[in-house]
């Protein structure tokens, strides 16, 4: 009779170990997901809102900020992972010198427990475009 208990206690360790394990790879995967989703796309987003017309003219760097903002929701969103809710918030673009700090969160919800535990990812860049003349 003690050996089936502990075999059972084994075999339930073991399925909690298996829970703990998919969450915190979860969690790893999804915060990996949205940091090279938010660098590829500010980059991208910073690279289409160049001002050619002023570059063309003068020789200086600029980015139109309402471009730069539709440019980047438009990629987010269209590689975001559904399962997850955003929030997106951009504090500072600076267009000479192109310049943008903006923070994304995700929300995630689990019921491991029983409990509904919530948890948010947060994601920061600060991005400043160069160039070599």
């Amino acid at each position: 009779m003690k050996e089936s208990m502990w075999g059972y206690a084994v075999i339930t360790l073991g399925i909690l170990a298996i829970g703990i394990i998919w969450f915190f790879a979860n969690v790893t995967k999804t915060d990996e997901h949205n940091y090279n989703l938010l660098k590829e796309t500010v980059e991208a987003a910073m690279f289409d809102s160049l001002d050619l017309a002023t570059y063309r003219k003068n020789g200086d760097i600029r980015i139109e900020e309402a471009k730069f903002v539709e440019n980047f929701i438009r990629r987010f969103a269209e590689n975001a992972d559904l399962s997850n809710v955003y929030l997106v918030q951009i504090y500072d673009v600076n267009e000479t010198p192109p310049k943008v700090s903006l923070r994304v969160s995700s929300r995630n919800s689990t019921n491991v427990t029983g409990e509904i535990v919530d948890f948010d990812i947060v994601n920061n860049i600060d991005a400043i475009l160069e160039s070599i003349y």
